[in-house]
């Protein structure tokens, strides 16, 4: 499964030093590279997650992370995504989703794709980015909204270590659903932690037309 257990790492690390919100201090909370399309280019897709909490839409960034981006919309095209769960819930941290069932078993997918993280996006609250294992390169369908900004988790190196986790996107609407996803009660179910009591359900996924993508409001992350 691909279960992030470098990013448990990162964040127990975190909470035991200075608090997540510490990590990488001195870093401005903003993004060092565009993700506007460039110029002639179409607009950035979008992908509606209709869920049992309320709708999230994400903006895509295929110009910084392009096979991230076109490896999510082949799953989301594909109705892979729907009847899935939100399956890892940390206040202060990201919920995470796109590989179980309610029932909490693992959905199969395709092979793993390279890691992006070196595209310049940072882990800051809002971000869309790829769940994976230790391995850097491991990343196939899971993926996770950041609910605060993680500076542990971006690229430092092209190592084991440092490789970071590839944000890909960002939320444009429904920031608050995320929000009370990451606030449902949560528990143990089997060999995972921090799971959903009552399973948070994606119970839609779909790409939105282009003709329907407008700029993202003011304010948004």
């Amino acid at each position: 499964m691909a279960r992030p257990v470098s990013l448990t790492a990162t964040l127990s690390v975190c909470l035991l030093v200075l608090g997540i919100a510490a990590c990488g201090a001195g870093e401005p909370g903003k993004q060092t590279a565009s993700t506007e399309p460039a110029p002639g280019q179409p607009p950035n897709p979008r992908v509606l997650i209709e869920t049992s909490k309320g709708n999230i839409t994400v903006e895509l960034f295929p110009g910084n992370a392009p096979q991230t981006t076109q490896n999510f919309l082949d799953y989301a095209n594909a109705g892979f995504y729907d009847g899935l769960i939100f399956h890892r819930v940390i206040p202060g941290f990201m919920i995470q989703g796109g590989g179980m069932t309610p029932d909490m078993a693992e959905k199969p997918n395709r092979a793993a794709i390279p890691n992006e993280a070196d595209n310049g996006l940072r882990n800051l609250r809002g971000t869309l980015a790829m769940a994976r294992t230790m391995d850097p390169h491991s990343a196939t369908s899971q993926f996770f909204i950041n609910v605060a900004d993680n500076y542990a988790l971006n690229h430092r190196g092209k190592s084991v270590e440092g490789w970071g986790y590839a944000v890909f996107g960002k939320v444009v609407d429904g920031m608050d659903v995320a929000d009370a996803i990451v606030a449902v009660p949560r528990g143990r179910a089997g060999p995972h932690d921090d799971v959903p009591r009552e399973p948070v359900i994606m119970r839609h996924v779909r790409v939105l037309p282009v003709a329907s993508v407008v700029p993202a409001q003011s304010g948004t992350p």
